[in-house]
């Protein structure tokens, strides 16, 4: 059987749930288990239970991949965003995680993670001119 390949900037849920279970399964097949999860670490608004920011990842394998990590700005430089960031890490640890990656953006806050004892790895140009991924790792069996 011949396969079209397609381009897109919006799959389906169901295109999106049979790759992750496919990627499960083979994981399974090769490591012996598949135990991917969501993770996530909410801000919520008290008074209206809105979620106004947050973290959000996944654990696989070991390790725990921090995706997206989002606080408005009235919320920044309070300590929120530490307490979120070890909130995750010790929700990884619950699950078994030895180590946690992440990128993120040169102007947005790779001092933060370092300040949180996360270890700078690699660095890959992106635009705007001047500006890099910065790739960082962090040894969760510490602490």
């Amino acid at each position: 059987m011949q396969l079209e390949i397609a381009v897109t900037d919006a799959p389906g849920t169901q295109a999106l749930e049979l790759i992750a279970d496919g990627l499960d399964q083979f994981n399974l097949e090769a490591a012996g288990h598949a135990d991917r999860r969501t993770l996530a670490v909410l801000a919520t608004d008290p008074a209206s239970g809105e979620v106004v920011g947050g973290l959000s990842g996944r654990t696989s394998l070991g390790l725990l991949f921090i995706d997206l990590f989002y606080l408005p700005p009235a919320q920044r430089g309070n300590g929120l965003g530490s307490q979120m960031l070890a909130a995750a890490e010790e929700e990884a640890r619950r699950r078994g995680c030895r180590s946690a990656v992440l990128y993120t953006i040169s102007f947005q806050a790779p001092d933060f993670y370092v300040k949180h004892g996360w270890t700078v790895f690699g660095q890959v140009p992106c635009d705007p001119p001047g500006t890099s991924r910065i790739f960082l790792s962090k040894d969760l069996s510490v602490a």
